[in-house]
């Protein structure tokens, strides 16, 4: 089976590596970082813009403001050498415009001497504290918004007093304004008002004295960001957070009358949609990335992962199997007809190898009747004809002595009756080799037990047991596993130089095992059968080809220095 680390190796991988993921990666941070510059860059402009809209605009009201404190100064200073205040005062109905709430003179102690509306209304302004803090020939003062009780407005009081003379002391002017309208004449074409930016007037009291734009934010505007810091005539912008979006506040103070000036927009709202697109453009590679993923996906899926698992069932032709290259492997169509020609060869070199199998098969059993007859043949004639001369030496050494023949005569008749008896174990050991009778008469246990003791000599101690009870098996089987034990014995014999070998017979329930076991040099095995000729391993062919024909599975385990052990297991 393909493990995990195989499947994910070669081509595709690298590909998915070091190309798609690389380019991914490439195609969704360059956008997104253009995107994040972008954003700062606009950011910052906003805030700068912003910064300097505030503080404009708080330079048009602070000279608004300037000029209307010079117009009441100048209005102390001539009611200072008049005789006639109310003539006075019908002089400067020109300034009526700047002043809706009209303009007054008082004396240094309050006293009303004229007015320009009527004299109920200032009756209800705070002028008491304002005339205290205005000084004679000083600047104009300004007093604190109030709501104006005549319209209901937030009006400002602005106060100047003329020179002393030598006659008594100067008179005050005094005159009403409404902070709204002077800030919308002022800012006019200084802020440009759209439904995302705000615009705020706010005074020391935190009273809201005009806006532009947005409502005003709910609770004490002096807690309101940049206020504060504008009322203590601080300028610049920092940024907030409110209504799910980063806001600029941009804050500046307005002198003369101690105000603050505002400006509050959410900065993406400046952003050039169309631009923000523009820069988001390469994030359409994204989809083509994503595609070039699926399709390596669709290549993995179908093409080498079939082409993998198809090699890996083909492999498996080398060691004889043919059942896993029919096994599907999916794929696509080129895929699926390469395997349909692989099965196909696979099942000529099958029936190929079939017809060797019966060919040696018919060999095998062509020997082994030969190797019966050429058995039977040395034991009827050639054994029976020596047992018959040493029979007819016994005789003539009977006769020799009866009648008192020459010593060198016995002599000579005693070893050629050695002779012959070593002839006899000679040929009768060729006739166990060519067929064993034991097989033939007592089964195949003994026959085994007798195998393993020939093969005792020159220090090789072998060991013959069988751990279950025994069963006969088929004549057909009996010879095999008697030949596989028969070459392993010889191998060991020969090639292993071993001290001792063990074999070893189970009957299991299905199944009969053979396991010859050797604590010899032992080798490395060839990892397919193939190969096992081209290693020169020609005992080791035939015993897996003996083992084929009956339905058996031969296994070979083996390491340089450790010994070898074979086992043969034939099913039942």
């Amino acid at each position: 089976m393909t493990s995990s680390s195989t499947r994910w190796r070669g081509l595709p991988l690298r590909v998915l590596l070091f190309i798609v993921l690389p380019l991914a990666a490439l195609t969704t941070l360059v956008p997104l970082g253009s995107l994040t510059l972008h954003a700062q860059a606009m950011r910052s402009l906003v805030a700068d813009r912003d910064q300097r809209a505030a503080a404009g605009a708080a330079v048009a009201l602070s000279a608004e403001l300037d000029h209307l404190g010079d117009a009441v100064r100048g209005v102390a200073l001539t009611a200072s050498a008049s005789q006639t205040p109310a003539a006075l005062l019908s002089n400067y109905n020109f300034l009526l415009a700047d002043f809706e709430g009209g303009v007054a003179l008082y004396s240094p102690i309050g006293q009303l001497f004229s007015s320009s509306g009527a004299p109920t209304v200032w009756q209800g302004r705070p002028v008491a504290d304002l005339l205290a803090r205005a000084s004679a020939g000083g600047a104009a003062v300004f007093s604190p918004a109030f709501q104006d009780p005549s319209t209901g407005q937030y009006a400002v009081l602005v106060a100047a007093a003329g020179p002393a003379d030598g006659s008594g002391p100067s008179l005050r002017a005094v005159a009403a304004f409404y902070p709204a309208s002077l800030a919308q004449r002022a800012l006019s074409g200084q802020v440009t008002s759209s439904g995302a930016l705000s615009a705020w007037v706010v005074d020391a009291q935190g009273q809201l004295l005009y806006q532009s734009g947005q409502p005003q934010p709910e609770g004490d505007l002096r807690q309101h960001a940049g206020v504060a810091q504008a009322l203590g005539g601080e300028s610049g912008s920092q940024y907030v957070q409110a209504a799910g979006s980063e806001h600029v506040v941009a804050y500046s103070p307005i002198s003369p009358a101690g105000w603050a000036m505002v400006i509050e927009e959410p900065w993406e709202a400046v952003d050039n949609p169309l631009l923000r697109t523009t820069l988001a453009a390469p994030l359409i590679l994204i989809p083509v990335v994503l595609l070039a993923v699926i399709a390596i996906a669709f290549g993995l899926r179908q093409i080498v992962q079939p082409l993998r698992a198809l090699a890996h069932n083909a492999a498996e032709l080398g060691w004889g199997r043919y059942d896993p290259i029919e096994e599907p492997v999916g794929g696509i169509a080129e895929i699926r007809h390469l395997q349909a020609e692989l099965i196909q060869m696979a099942q000529k070199v099958k029936a190929a190898q079939q017809n060797l199998r019966d060919y040696m098969s018919a060999i095998t059993l062509g020997q082994e009747d030969e190797r019966r007859r050429l058995a039977s043949g040395l034991h009827d004639g050639t054994v029976q004809s020596l047992i018959a001369l040493d029979q007819r030496v016994q005789m003539t050494q009977t006769q020799m002595k009866l009648k008192g023949g020459p010593p060198e005569a016995a002599v000579h008749l005693a070893e050629v009756r050695q002779m012959t008896a070593g002839l006899i174990d000679d040929v009768r050991r060729v006739i166990r080799a060519l067929r064993p009778i034991y097989l033939e008469d007592l089964g195949l246990l003994p026959a085994l037990e007798m195998l393993t003791r020939d093969v005792e000599k020159g220090g090789l101690q072998a060991t013959f047991s069988a751990t279950t009870v025994a069963a006969r098996l088929s004549p057909e089987r009996e010879i095999v596993v008697y030949r596989v034990a028969q070459e392993a014995l010889s191998n060991v014999v020969r090639h292993a130089a071993a001290t001792a070998v063990h074999v070893t017979t189970t009957f299991e329930t299905h199944a009969f095992v053979l396991r010859v076991e050797d604590n010899g040099q032992g080798f490395a095995p060839p990892e397919r059968v193939g190969d096992l000729a081209a290693a020169g391993h020609y005992g080791l062919i035939g015993m897996q080809e003996r083992a084929q024909l009956i339905g058996g599975q031969l296994t070979i385990q083996s390491a340089s220095g450790h010994g070898t052990t074979l086992e043969l297991r034939l099913s039942f």
